[in-house]
């Protein structure tokens, strides 16, 4: 460096160039009280006489390249309103729009486009003898360029009017049109007709093009409806109850949570992990320890499974713990949906039910209204309703069908092995009546649950019965605290090994129900939490029972089993899916849907392709060799 640059105070350095930078751009273009911002580069087609003269700090370099060729400028437009809020209101005035050309015709000797923003689309129109230029230049403007235009807000012709439009009373006459960028490349898709296409969109092409995906209607609504709920839930949790908002660390250890970590290594400290949070779980409950009462965060969460519709490896979540709260303040509705009939067929002579019952497994019923009439015994021996039940684990679907005498028909194994006090029974329990289909799920507990909730999902689509416009919500509790895994041979917690058993099941606590709640919407659990454990002595039980050793939970949760120590109160709490909460509003059919750069079904991003192989010296700087 010079002694020249060396002697400029800091400061200065930084602010002059800026200043010799705007006088040549005076010197090229003369100054106006425009808003516009305008960055000139020199290119080989300026004339000597407009090239301004290198600064001192330019001078330095001897043999540096001539700078590349370019053919346009970059500006920066002050628009004065926006497309999708012009209203008869505005009429007579001048405005300056910018945004995308969403749809381009010539009607009439007439050149008209819509032009598009993040509030909506106008009209524009031209008047081709009293504005010549701008009628030359939207006939020349293609699809998604980025234009401004200048123009006087005016009604539209009453044949003209556009009900389905927001702005569609109103046009805006094109008095000058610029062109801010052009598109140069062709479009994999367009995106005003996305929506409305026949065909759907392949999903790799949108990943792929997500900046242009984002452009179309529904997912700008989409997102938009995300940012609101989130703003909704700030306002209503830190205004209305008073909670915290505490962000809490990302790179933390690995903890076992149900899934597996992403883990992160250490250059710092060779051969050790970070391991990205699944939950903010442990650190949201020693918040709780330090006193601060009420707990909210809007956390990113991290999570290798295996990915479906519904899920993603990094998604988000609302996360909330309060302490002092008894459960009575925080559930608001328990309702149960499925009938649980095993008794009815105890000493039954078919085998399919009768061994279950002797293995312990239990017998349960879905029954659909008119079934008979949509369900042939083919679809139901092997048709798609069929399909869905073995996709859920089930082995087979046995079902009875009510006649209109009140006979029923059916798996003939089935019929025949019920006397007719049994099937009064069953009907009256199901409360059966002609032409109802009743469907069987037969085996573990998981695994019939798991069965008729696929099928009662699948049957209330097929039959039209989901009402789209209302919201339904509902509490299921009474959880068990504990599951069986039965390739471990060994209890594991079904919600996580810190929820609090029921009090009145503390003599036996293999056996005990969880004070845990899961809060579901419309069919589809969309959050779930609890009461948490506050004493050391009988955290320390709990972990014992899921295998957890005092040794291995000192290494562990150590940190938090101290914190125990020192007055935790009791405490509760629960974590939303954020993602999922507004997939459910915005009628979408997948999170990916709203959220803005999501990853493929394999945990891939379309996008930036990654992941992706890293620079070998990188690896080496962490100690990793392969």
């Amino acid at each position: 460096m010079s002694l020249f640059l060396k002697a400029l105070p800091l400061m200065a350095f930084r602010t002059r160039p800026s200043l010799v930078f705007l006088c040549r751009v005076s010197n090229t273009i003369p100054l106006s009280l425009s808003r516009t911002r305008t960055v000139f580069s020199v290119s080989a087609s300026t004339p000597p006489s407009t090239q301004p003269t290198p600064s001192a700090s330019e001078t330095l370099t001897s043999n540096a390249k001539p700078p590349l060729a370019l053919s346009e400028s970059l500006e920066w437009v002050n628009r004065t309103a926006i497309c999708g809020e012009l209203s008869l209101n505005d009429v007579g005035k001048r405005v300056q729009l910018c945004g995308w050309v969403a749809l381009h015709r010539v009607h009439g000797g007439l050149t008209f486009l819509n032009l598009r923003d993040h509030t909506g689309i106008v009209q524009v129109t031209t008047l081709p003898d009293e504005f010549p230029d701008a009628h030359s230049a939207i006939n020349d403007l293609r699809l998604e360029y980025v234009v401004a235009i200048d123009g006087v807000v005016r009604s539209r012709p009453n044949e003209s009017i556009n009900k389905k439009m927001k702005t569609g009373f109103i046009e805006v006459a094109a008095n000058r049109v610029q062109v801010l960028n052009s598109v140069n490349s062709k479009l994999p898709f367009l995106v005003t007709t996305a929506d409305d296409a026949k065909d759907s969109l392949k999903e790799e092409i949108r990943l792929r093009y997500r900046c242009l995906d984002l452009r179309r209607q529904q997912m700008n609504f989409n997102i938009l409806l995300r940012h609101k709920v989130v703003k909704l839930i700030r306002r209503y949790l830190e205004d209305v109850h008073g909670f915290v908002e505490i962000e809490t660390p990302i790179l933390s250890r690995s903890t076992p949570e149900g899934a597996r970590d992403y883990l992160v290594p250490s250059r710092i400290q060779p051969g050790t992990f970070y391991a990205l949070p699944q939950s903010p779980q442990l650190f949201k409950q020693m918040l709780m320890v330090a006193g601060f009462d009420k707990y909210y965060q809007i956390a990113r969460c991290f999570r290798d499974e295996d990915l479906r519709a519904d899920r993603q490896p990094e998604f988000t979540q609302l996360d909330m713990e309060m302490a002092f709260t008894p459960l009575e303040d925080i559930l608001i509705l328990n309702e149960e949906l499925i009938r649980k009939v095993s008794d009815i067929f105890s000493g039954s002579s078919f085998r399919v039910f009768s061994d279950s019952l002797e293995s312990g497994g239990v017998i349960k019923v879905l029954c659909v209204p008119s079934g008979t009439k949509k369900y042939s015994n083919s679809a139901l021996k092997k048709g798609d309703i069929y399909n869905e039940a073995l996709k859920s684990g089930a082995k087979g679907l046995p079902f009875l069908k009510v006649l209109d005498d009140g006979n029923i028909e059916g798996i003939s194994a089935l019929v025949s092995s019920m006397d007719p006090t049994t099937r009064e029974n069953l009907l009256k329990r199901c409360s059966a009546r002609s032409s109802d289909l009743i469907l069987f799920a037969v085996g573990h507990h998981a695994s019939v649950n798991k069965t008729l909730d696929r099928l009662r999902v699948y049957v209330a689509h097929d039959l039209g019965l989901i009402d789209h416009g209302r919201h339904s919500i509902l509490w299921i509790t009474d959880f068990p605290m504990f599951e069986w895994n039965d390739p471990e041979q060994r209890l594991e917690a079904l919600h996580h090994p810190f929820t609090a058993p029921n009090p009145e099941d503390m003599n036996d606590l293999a056996s005990a129900r969880a004070l845990a709640y899961d809060m579901v919407f419309n069919g589809v659990e969309i959050g779930g939490g609890s009461l948490r454990i506050y004493k050391r002595d009988i955290q320390q039980k709990v972990l014992e029972i899921v295998g957890i050793s005092m040794e291995q939970a000192e290494a562990k949760f150590g940190y938090l089993l101290e914190a125990l120590d020192m007055g935790a109160p009791p405490h509760g709490g629960i974590a939303y899916g954020l993602d999922r909460l507004v997939m459910l509003l915005a009628g979408a059919n997948s999170i990916r849907d709203v959220i803005a750069f999501p990853k493929t079904t394999t945990a891939q991003c379309a996008l930036t392709r990654s992941p992706s192989e890293v620079d070998p010296q990188q690896l080496k700087d962490l100690s990793i060799t392969t």
